[in-house]
Order: C-alpha cells, then structure tokens, then sequence
C-alpha cells in the first residue's frame, strides 16, 4: 500500500511510526510532515485548499491507496469529500460526520435527538441573550464556543462571574476569532475526563483502549486548558462494566443515527467523557480523529497492523475482521471491549514538554538538548508535536529546535503504569531548553 498521511504534529508523528512497522505499507508520505517524520515518510508541502485539487493530484500521480487524514480541520472542511469523489480512498469522516466536533451546537442537539447521555445546555447567538441567562440561572457551567478552537475553546467556570467573563471573551473580545460567534452554555459536570477511541467504518466499530487525558497546562488541573498536556491508557476509571455502558449508550447510538441522518461515520470517532463516582458515563463532546497526546500512548499500545485496521475501516469493511466474534452484537456495533484489536500488555504513558508561555505567546528557535542521547527505543519514542532541525545558515546550534507550544510528546511503554510513567519522566529530565514546561502529575489519578 502506498499511505498518505495528513498532519505535521504529535499525532501524526506517531501515526506514521506505527504505519511505518506494516509490511502491508510500500511508500510511506507526510504532508507537511515535519523533520522528525522525514526518516519515515517522504515529506511534501501540499495545498490543502481549493477543494484538496492539491492532496487529489498527488494521490493520483503517486498512487496512493489510502489518505490519513490527522487533524480535524481538513475534515470539518470537507477533504474526506473531494478525495472520495475523486475515487481517492480515506480514513476519516465526511465534512456532515465531522459536524460532531466542528460545531458544538450540532453535536448536543444531535445527543438529544438521539437520546445520547450528556449535560444540559442552552445554546446562544447573542452575547447579550447569554449573559442575561446566566444571571438568571445562576449555577457551575461550562462554557463553550462553537466552532474549532484547537482545543482550547472551553471555560469550566465555578461561578456566574467567571462564566460572563468567559462568554464576553468570546462573543466580544472574539478570542476564538468567528468560533466564538455561538457559545454553548452546559451545566457543568462532576466526576473523571477519559478519552474513548473507536475505529469506525460506518456500521461496525472496535474499540481502543481507554485513555485519560490532562488538559490543564499545570499539576493539580490548574491553568488554562491547553491541547493537551500529557495521557495514559488503559485508564482503569473505565471499567468493564463502564465500558459496556459507554458501548450500548453512547457509541452504538451516535452510529445508528448518523446513519439514519444520512451520513454514515467512516474514521476514527473520539467520545470525551465524563464519568461520574456512580460510573455512569455522559458525553462532554465528540471528537473526528484521533486525540493528540492520546494518539501517542495508543500507538505504543496497539498490536496490530494498523494500515490494515484503517484500510479495513475506509472500505466498511471492519464486519470481517469481526465475523469470527462470537458475541451479542447491538443493532450498530460490536460489544465486548477488546474484541478484534490485539493489545500490548502493561500500560503507555505520555508526558508532553511544552514552550514557556503555551497556551499563550511563546518564543520559538529555542534550541533543544539532550535528544541526540535518547534514540528510540521499542518501549520509549520521543513524538515532536513542534520542533525543527536548525539549518547550518542561519547562525543556529546544529540540531533540534522548539517550533510549536507543545514541543515533545515523551511516550514509553511498561509492564504497569508507574512503570511507564518512571520511563517517561527519566527521559524527559533529558531533555532541556529555555524555559521547558511540562506536568509532573501525568498518570497520577490512576495510580
């Protein structure tokens, strides 16, 4: 197979060496890539406007039997779309699919069509209109903007003050720029975030392990949400009993009625979730691909050749790989965790090093240390979500150096997850520059 990978971050970072270890995969591309990929896959400057007219020449010319599409963008825009008219195989939801993250607003009033398990909410164009409702309602709420705001459109506001100041800094200040335009306004909901990832191809799903996420920037979940500062999996807040929950309340349902809506959901379908102590699992939003630091601990974890798990998807072929499951099966979806996906034993963990100043302004040219000391290793990859290698011209240290807010995704793998975790911290005390910033509390809510 000939694979096209769209992305140039941590996530795809981590895409590419997992498609990289298939004997399926022929020639391996990027696009944009970045120089810590290029060892992997050719990296290629594509367009991705006009239509994808860009992404589709190429796939044609070189061709490319399966795009990945990475991030979420290309996808709310419509690139799966243009690449299957173009008779162009993807791994990735359609532009209607994709409205489950591109517009927040879409995705709950599609939950309560569909009777799907998630917070209250009330939804507003005017700021005016929202800010007289809070006053009115005073309470908890999470407020939201609509549209895509890298991660980081989200306020978990504790009171009536906090959450005025977060819908004036969207509607008004337009600090997610027209994202903000509409806000959602949720009640705010008590318990643990997990992360649950289901490979989809439009009827049937299997599931990956659960993952848990830290999105505030510093330890004890303070700071402002970030894209993401560090996972883990198999996170034990799912359990067996949560998980078949999550399966029959959640995923199998948001598949029968994208399909019934007309627009089947080919990918990968990403549920953010709250549990409660009572562990009863409520959706806090949908995501069309996979989580980014989430996708790297998953990576390490899986053990299966996952150009022909996507390629299986793409082509609604998935049914096969679960004929041989003898198991209750719901109306859309399979049930039992684990079936038809092979894991690894043990757990993977994550540790994201960020720029100074991330989610906010940051320096970048900074150069980065260590890393010429920490070659991979089959249970240690270090992912570069924003770096870049300093060009001899331009007065730079020969190396690596910072690009990007998050900058490294330190990845490894363990028999248990302390275990991960304590080869994931030694490496990352290996690798300096000014101003580094990471959590050192990944993981801990689990152990």
């Amino acid at each position: 197979m000939n694979i096209l990978v769209i992305g140039g971050g941590g996530r795809e970072h981590a895409l590419v060496w997992k498609l990289a270890q298939s004997p399926r995969v022929k020639a391996l591309f990027a696009s944009p890539g970045s120089d810590a990929m290029a060892p992997l896959a050719r990296c290629v400057p594509l367009d991705l406007g006009q239509g994808g007219k860009d992404v589709i020449s190429f796939a044609q010319r070189e061709q490319i039997d399966l795009v990945v599409v990475g991030p979420e963008g290309p996808l709310v825009e419509g690139l799966a779309d243009r690449l299957t008219e173009a008779g162009v195989r993807v791994f990735g939801p359609s532009a209607a699919a994709a409205r489950l993250e591109g517009s927040k607003a879409f995705s709950k009033d599609f939950m309560a069509r569909h009777g799907i398990p998630t917070a209250g909410y009330r939804t507003f164009d005017q700021p005016q209109a929202a800010l007289d409702w809070l006053a009115a309602n005073p309470g908890p709420r999470v407020v939201k903007a609509d549209g895509l705001a890298a991660g980081k459109g989200v306020s978990v506001c504790h009171t009536p003050a906090e959450a005025a100041q977060a819908v004036r800094a969207m509607m008004v200040d337009k600090a997610f720029g027209q994202a903000g335009a509409r806000v959602v306004l949720e009640d705010l909901l008590v318990g643990q975030e997990a992360s649950y990832f289901v490979i989809c191809d439009g009827r049937d799903f299997v599931a990956l392990p659960p993952c848990q996420d830290h999105k505030a920037v510093n330890d004890h979940d303070q700071g402002p949400n970030t894209g993401g500062m560090g996972a883990y999996c198999p996170a034990p807040v799912i359990t067996a009993a949560v998980e078949h929950k999550i399966q029959q309340q959640i995923v199998a349902p948001t598949l029968a009625g994208m399909a019934a809506e007309g627009h089947p959901y080919r990918g990968c379908l990403f549920v953010g979730l709250m549990i409660s102590p009572q562990g009863e699992p409520r959706v806090i939003e949908y995501n069309c691909r996979f989580g980014d630091p989430e996708c790297q601990p998953l990576m390490m974890m899986l053990d299966v050749d996952l150009a022909e798990l996507l390629d299986q998807a793409a082509t609604g072929k998935l049914g096969e790989r679960l004929a041989g499951v003898q198991a209750d099966r719901p109306e859309h979806g399979r049930v039992p965790a684990g079936t038809g996906i092979p894991i690894r034993a043990g757990s993977a963990a994550c540790v994201v090093m960020a720029s100074q100043g991330y989610p906010g302004p940051f320096a970048k040219g900074l150069a980065i240390h260590g890393l010429e000391n920490l070659a991979d290793q089959p249970d240690r990859v270090v992912f570069h979500a924003g770096t870049r290698r300093a060009q001899p011209n331009n007065n730079a240290e020969e190396g690596w150096q910072t690009q990007g807010g998050r900058v490294l995704g330190v990845t490894a793998r363990g028999d248990t997850l302390a275990q991960a975790l304590d080869k994931a911290y030694a490496a990352v005390k290996e690798i300096h520059w000014e101003g580094a910033h990471y959590r050192t509390d990944i993981g801990k809510k689990a152990l």
